[in-house]
């Protein structure tokens, strides 16, 4: 298989201007998602480094194929960080290769503290990209501003390469906290997780993570709230958060040493529950009150499903036989296949179908974008 790597932007945009026929978006190859697409690969692997970074100004901006463990890896000499904890998909999907920032733009990828911070497209600040014509349009810049026409920052967010393919992304990051620590209540059922959840986000302790496991990484369910920030803070509100539970029927234990905390999060993070699992993998974006009642009624028929809660029961992971279309059960909400084999992602729809107003403007936006339907045909349905 011939893949095209440019090495550059202006040798990209000839690429796609010139290409005749569909195109793969390529990135470090880590999250097989989507409906099965055709054409030829394009990898943005070639075009990697940080371009700019202002520690005091909190912005980075790097290259669409720079790896993720890089630019982390820069901030982490100046004590910061992605405030939007991207997730790593290789263990959950089985896939290997390298994630690369322009990867978690495109999917929009944001972890836990998505309660807390906003998601990937609230920490973007510009974008270039190329578009289905081989032009080269960007959109921002290093400053958080409003602009007048598309806003293409948060629209090449979680487009999944369909309007245009990323080569340069701008970021505002956030600094490393002096201290975290986790409360951890175990023994509660569901229901009574997602209001406790509820109760601390609820609260003024400024929570930026909150998650249940009915089984946890030691057999028990388990309920982790997370607080970061100055010690003191910390300390005054893991106290408080022990008062307000005080009466949820929990054991309660408090994890205070930080590669802990960083391990546990990440458990939730990469959804290390079902990794290497056989079954699919669904993501479905509910009403918290809504989902312990969505799992008992899929457990009436799969008693054996896996399930991880996260986003204070905003978001909820379910591993299931194969084949089961979880959008038949009737919720309100959204539900997307993660993961599942080549020949059910040809049946089942990846992404939640659109409402038809939203479905029409989508229709516009490609046709505006990429008029001969070049990038990812069939990804996103």
């Amino acid at each position: 298989m011939t893949i095209m790597k440019p090495e550059n932007e202006a040798a990209l945009a000839e690429m796609v201007k010139t290409a005749q026929g569909p195109i793969r978006i390529f990135g470090g190859g880590t999250r097989d998602i989507g409906g099965p697409t055709e054409g030829e690969v394009l990898s943005v692997a070639g075009l990697s480094g940080v371009s700019l970074y202002e520690p005091g100004a909190l912005t980075l901006v790097a290259q669409a194929g720079t790896p993720v463990a890089e630019i982390e890896s820069v901030l982490a000499a100046e004590s910061q960080r992605l405030a939007f904890e991207p997730m790593d998909h290789r263990a959950l999907l089985g896939t290997s290769g390298t994630p690369t920032i322009g990867g978690v733009v495109a999917a929009n990828v944001s972890g836990p503290r998505r309660i807390q911070v906003g998601a990937c497209r609230d920490s973007l600040l510009g974008v270039r990209f190329v578009d289905g014509q081989g032009r080269i349009l960007k959109n921002g810049g290093r400053v958080m501003k409003n602009v007048t026409g598309y806003d293409l920052v948060k629209l090449m967010a979680g487009s999944w390469g369909t309007l245009g393919v990323l080569s340069e992304v701008s970021l505002k990051v956030q600094a490393v906290p002096e201290a975290s620590a986790c409360v951890l209540l175990y023994g509660l059922e569901e229901t009574a997780a997602v209001d406790a959840m509820s109760a601390a986000l609820g609260s003024p302790y400024d929570i930026s993570g909150a998650a249940h496991a009915p089984i946890g990484i030691d057999g028990h369910s388990a309920t982790m709230i997370r607080i970061e920030g100055l010690e003191a803070s910390v300390a005054y509100r893991v106290e408080k958060l022990k008062a307000l539970f005080a009466g949820a029927g929990a054991e309660i234990h408090v994890e205070r040493a930080p590669q802990n905390v960083a391990a546990g999060w990440s458990w939730v993070r990469d959804v290390a529950l079902m990794q290497g699992g056989s079954g699919d993998v669904w993501r479905l974006s509910v009403k918290p009150s809504d989902a312990p009642g969505l799992v008992a009624r899929l457990r009436e028929e799969h008693p054996d499903i896996k399930v991880l809660y996260d986003w204070g029961g905003g978001l909820v992971w379910i591993e299931t036989p194969a084949g089961r279309d979880l959008r038949t059960t009737g919720f309100a909400g959204h539900a997307t296949l993660i993961r599942a084999s080549e020949e059910t992602r040809r049946t089942l729809r990846t992404f939640h179908p659109e409402p038809t107003p939203i479905a029409a403007i989508t229709k516009g936006l490609r046709a505006r974008f990429d008029p001969r339907g070049i990038f990812n045909p069939g990804l996103m349905g």
